[in-house]
């Protein structure tokens, strides 16, 4: 399961966890602009804005999870189980891949205005990308530098919600996460009052008990309370490292540790890895389960106007520094 955020300070940011119980040898992949990016049902783009994001590349293919491009959009896409419900290819329409739709929207898009433009007229088709990798059950949060929205095809169609809150995990689908806040309603950054009863006083015996009932268990519907909770009350300075260091501590407030949740056999998921993107600057962090030195990587110091794709492979090994 995932969990994935927006944050804004000074910069704009954009990221998320990745928690599975397997990993694929995802790299940080740049795809530059006259990469030609080829799909299954559509002409190809030979030209397109430049992409940085975590990809399985398969067959010179970049298989994004999460991705910005050059004009600051970004987006992700997270496990949907049972909801995800993709179609059957409609003449008229831009018949795209689940696959594809990352590359798609990037490629061409530079704001949640030009998306939902885009979206119009698309229509996700169940084509696996090959056999060895059929399709995943997916649904996407999409954001530019201002706003958010969540997008969904299930049984009775494409459904595209404003995301006001900035956050995506699983499942169930995006509007029953956003009525379920109305249940948490009385949280508090704030120490308690007694509402209880006027008949009773009250211990304040410990900081932070006006968060009493936030959820902490691992569940998406859970990890979606607690990430919006956590985010829209945090604070932060403005410079570089402030910021991403607070980025990455709201998605370590909802991260998977192995052993809690048991998959069956001897796997179990973990946070295989967490992103956040500065999505000004073009610049992709991360750090992976072993390695929790943040790791930077700037799609600017590349040949943004070449034809082939740049890997970087993940530090997954622990990077410490020893003072004496």
């Amino acid at each position: 399961m995932c969990t994935a955020i927006t944050y804004s300070t000074k910069n704009h940011y954009f990221g998320r966890n990745l928690d599975l119980e397997y990993s694929y040898k995802e790299t940080v992949t740049i795809t530059p602009r006259n990469y030609p990016f080829k799909f299954r049902k559509v002409n190809a783009i030979d030209k397109h804005y430049a992409i940085i994001g975590m990809a399985y590349v398969s067959s010179d293919y970049p298989l994004y999870y999460d991705a910005i491009n050059e004009k600051g959009l970004g987006m992700a896409g997270l496990n949907f189980p049972n909801n995800a419900c993709y179609k059957e290819e409609v003449e008229g329409k831009d018949n795209i891949a689940p696959f594809e739709f990352i590359p798609w929207i990037l490629s061409q898009c530079s704001n949640i205005a030009d998306v939902k433009k885009l979206l119009e007229k698309i229509n996700i088709v169940k084509i696996d990308f090959s056999r060895e990798l059929p399709l995943s059950p997916l649904h996407w949060i999409i954001a530019d530098k201002e706003k958010a929205i969540t997008v969904e095809c299930v049984l009775d169609g494409l459904k595209i919600y404003d995301n006001p809150v900035g956050v995506l995990t699983n499942n169930p689908t995006f509007d029953i996460h956003m009525f379920n806040l109305n249940n948490y309603q009385n949280l508090s950054i704030e120490q308690p009052v007694n509402n209880f009863s006027k008949k009773l006083n009250f211990d304040i015996y410990s900081r932070g008990m006006g968060a009493l009932g936030l959820p902490g268990d691992l569940s998406s519907a859970s990890r979606f309370v607690k990430a919006t909770f956590t985010k829209l009350n945090s604070l932060s300075g403005e410079s570089e490292s402030e910021s991403i260091s607070q980025f990455f501590h709201i998605l370590t407030s909802v991260e998977q540790q192995r052993g809690c949740v048991h998959m069956g056999d001897s796997k179990y998921e973990i946070t295989i890895y967490s992103s956040c993107s500065n999505m000004d600057k073009g610049i992709y962090y991360y750090t992976t389960y072993e390695n929790s030195q943040i790791t930077g990587i700037d799609m600017y110091k590349e040949d943004l106007d070449s034809s082939n794709l740049i890997n970087y492979d993940l530090i997954k090994g622990q990077q410490i520094l020893m003072q004496n």
